[in-house]
């Protein structure tokens, strides 16, 4: 009996070693990395940060294939919908992961379901910027206008759901005065009518808005995170209007649900090795994020608790399904 057991342990053990053999190590061929947004934007820019370091590290190509849409819904569909052998990545944000569950009616998606969340990338607030043509100099003074001009007032965000669609809604609601919601396909694009006078406020990414307004061609009047931005100390927290307001906005990697636990503990640590090195940390700092990897398990609850937080803002914001 302990010679059958023991031939047995021994044929275990040559298969599992057989198996470990066989399995093909990551990366062998191209990566995609799906980005729900246009080129140029914050989600493409980390995107890229990630592509190139990866790229570099293992001589295979990287490839960001940006499907832009819905406030990030249709990108997050399709990578939904990839294979799930970890060559192909999405990067999700606080707008598909978050926020779209509660704002669509009918998704492509189940962000809890579909996905299994690899590594944060980095956190940053939105700053509410306004047109050098209104007369506000802070953010009590844009709420002054605002309520003496009801339905007057238009801004702009990347689509229904995303993380600067959200906090209009919410101040809007705050202050009792309504205004017109005007859908743009990227950030670039918010900023080039914001400057150009085409509309008249925008909470867009820190990394778009602040540049903006040190040139002069834009105000910034608030941030939207419950602390200050070392970016930009000088500019005021909505929360120090209204305490308790704390709508930021984050950027993390994904693969489709399925995807084999080594490849995502694996790309994981990539993501903490490179969003660690000084100069990354540095370079996003610049703009007004906070490099933020951690690990599968981490971003998993950390994507959940976000779910249930703005399950509760989108409910106390009233803003019905589309």
């Amino acid at each position: 009996m302990k010679k059958l057991f023991a031939a047995l342990a021994g044929a275990l053990a040559l298969l599992s070693t057989q198996a470990v053999a066989q399995t093909p190590a990551w990366p062998q061929r191209q990566v995609t990395v799906i980005v729900p947004f246009t080129a140029g934007g914050t989600t493409d820019l980390f995107a890229r940060i990630f592509t190139q370091a990866m790229q570099q590290k293992y001589n295979v190509p990287f490839v960001v294939e940006n499907r832009a849409g819905a406030g990030g819904t249709v990108g997050a569909g399709a990578a939904a919908r990839g294979p799930k052998d970890g060559y192909t990545l999405f990067v999700g944000t606080a707008s598909t992961h978050a926020i779209a569950p509660y704002v669509y009616k009918q998704l492509n998606y189940d962000a809890d379901r579909d996905f299994q969340p690899i590594s944060l990338f980095a956190t940053l607030p939105n700053m509410l910027v306004i047109a050098n043509n209104i007369p506000a100099r802070n953010f009590a003074e844009f709420v002054a206008y605002a309520k003496a001009n009801p339905g007057k007032l238009n801004y702009g965000s990347s689509g229904i759901g995303a993380s600067n669609h959200i906090p209009a809604e919410i101040i809007s609601n705050l202050i009792g005065t309504p205004m017109t919601h005007i859908p743009f396909r990227s950030s670039n694009e918010i900023m080039n009518a914001l400057v150009g006078g085409h509309i008249h406020l925008a909470f867009d990414n820190i990394t778009f808005a602040w540049p903006q307004a040190q040139g002069g061609t834009v105000r910034a009047i608030a941030v939207t995170s419950a602390q200050r931005s070392p970016t930009a100390p000088d500019v005021p927290t909505i929360a120090e209007t209204f305490p308790g307001f704390d709508i930021g906005t984050w950027h993390g990697l994904f693969a489709p649900a399925g995807v084999p636990r080594d490849v995502a503990e694996k790309i994981a640590a990539d993501v903490r090795e490179i969003f660690s090195r000084p100069d990354v940390v540095a370079r996003l700092k610049e703009i007004g994020a906070v490099a933020s990897p951690n690990t599968p398990d981490a971003f998993t609850a950390f994507s959940r608790s976000e779910r249930e937080r703005y399950q509760r803002i989108v409910r106390e914001a009233r803003i019905e399904p589309q």
